[in-house]
């Protein structure tokens, strides 16, 4: 057994489901619950670029060098020509639907900082007051509704490319996203780990930025 996966990958891979569906539940209850909503938002916005940056600088199978493709590659990987330590962590096509998530998430948590809570007008975006009228906001309101519904296509993409490689290639994906270790062979070179402080320090640095520039931005534009 391989060590594969970091602590701060496993964390955010976990923390991110109930973060959803967090959103998810508030979105439809709506009312003060929406109050919730904004909170889970911007935290998911703080979760969606901290994973952003431990892409470029974090572990060697958490960065985007080191799972997104190429055609050629990919190609390798269809016919069964790249071998299991050419792909320790993302293979060739989880690595884009990482990518595809990430930046599916990012929109989604943007466009949410500029929506508008039509019902009441109670719990409006923080930046909502950037675009300088309601109508405006309320149609940012209809693409971050909308958007949801490709993150749910995505999510569920993601799902059964778990449950086909359990079923049909007898690979557990999900285990080792707990336990960080994976069964490769003795020959796999030996993978590259940063420090969890690093990590630590990154998330605190971008909570920071999130939860304290964005209502200091909201506050400024109100002023």
């Amino acid at each position: 057994m391989i060590k594969v996966w970091d602590a701060p990958t496993r964390l955010f891979h976990w923390t991110m489901v109930p973060v959803f569906a967090g959103l998810w539940f508030t979105a439809e209850q709506g009312g003060d619950w929406m109050e919730w909503h904004l909170r889970l938002g911007m935290l998911m916005l703080v979760l969606v670029l901290f994973r952003v940056l431990w892409g470029l600088c974090g572990s060697q199978t958490a960065r985007f060098s080191d799972f997104l493709a190429g055609p050629a590659r990919i190609r390798a990987y269809l016919a069964g020509q790249l071998p299991v330590t050419a792909q320790p962590g993302h293979n060739p096509l989880g690595g884009w639907m990482v990518l595809a998530l990430l930046l599916a998430l990012l929109l989604q948590a943007g466009l949410g900082l500029f929506a508008a809570d039509v019902n009441s007008y109670l719990y409006d975006g923080p930046l909502k007051a950037l675009l300088g009228n309601d109508e405006l906001a309320e149609q940012v309101t209809g693409w971050h509704k909308d958007w949801f519904d490709v993150l749910l296509l995505l999510a569920a993409v993601h799902v059964l490319a778990v449950v086909f490689y359990k079923v049909g290639r007898n690979t557990d994906l999900v285990r080792p996203m707990f336990s960080g270790v994976k069964a490769l062979p003795d020959e796999a070179a030996p993978l590259r780990f940063a420090s969890p402080w690093l990590a630590l320090v990154l998330l605190l640095l971008v909570a920071l930025l999130v939860f304290g520039g964005v209502p200091w931005l909201a506050a400024s534009v109100a002023a």
